[in-house]
């Protein structure tokens, strides 16, 4: 599953070669040019990060961007505001609005993949190409391999995907809905049992190289990765 970006400006030469510098750098990449079309295209899918123009026909973005920090389903959302306002002061207020970082236009290909790369690592590491390491387990979003020690696992997609965020959020309980929304994708309607499932086949996965006890099950929660395998006594 690909990092998804919408873009929302209104001027179409600026959009066009946003959304092909994206799509280039191997994004996929959702369009919309007022605030309206952006909502209607999140109501349908949630974008893993959001290119907001500040001055939109309509509601500004600086409006959307407060409107979607407020909605729980939303608020999560990477947002980078594009504009040609440049003061301390905009700069201050798009912040304060709930974006993650700001670009003032004019600006290079370059600098936006950079800014990009940099939201994602801090609010969704999960949609980065870095190689992750936990011990000597290894995963690679590049070439899709985990390892253990070099030796490669047989993991399937979905389990990579799920041990994919596993690892770029250890130690953290996530609940069945939670791992679906964040594995599966917004608006994917299935079983929360189906995460069961994954999770058995995942661990099966990673037992020959005795990496299964990294996935703990809560009680009454979720699931969690830790880091430390614990110990076993006698």
């Amino acid at each position: 599953m690909g990092t998804t970006i919408l873009v929302v400006e209104d001027e179409l030469a600026i959009q066009e070669l946003i959304a092909v510098n994206l799509e280039f750098a191997g994004y996929q990449v959702l369009r919309a040019d007022d605030a309206e079309r952006a909502r209607a295209l999140i109501q349908n899918e949630l974008p893993d990060l959001i290119l907001m123009d500040w001055m939109l026909p309509g509601a500004s973005g600086v409006a959307l961007a407060r409107q979607l920090r407020s909605d729980k389903r939303t608020g999560q959302i990477p947002i980078i505001m594009l504009t040609a306002k440049g003061s301390e002061h905009d700069k201050v207020e798009g912040l304060e609005a709930g974006a993650d970082d700001y670009i003032t236009k004019p600006f290079s290909p370059k600098e936006l993949a950079a800014r990009i790369k940099a939201v994602l690592r801090r609010r969704a590491p999960h949609h980065t190409d870095e190689t992750i390491s936990v011990g000597t387990l290894s995963l690679d979003p590049v070439t899709h391999r985990v390892t253990d020690n070099g030796v490669t696992l047989v993991v399937g997609p979905t389990e990579f995907r799920l041990l994919h965020f596993f690892m770029t959020h250890t130690e953290r309980v996530f609940s069945r809905t939670q791992l679906l929304d964040q594995v599966w994708g917004d608006h994917v309607f299935v079983e929360e049992r189906t995460v069961d499932v994954h999770i058995r086949r995942l661990r099966k996965a990673l037992e020959p190289h005795k990496h299964e006890s990294h996935i703990e099950t809560v009680r009454g929660a979720g699931y969690r990765f830790v880091t430390q395998i614990p110990v076993a006594c006698g």
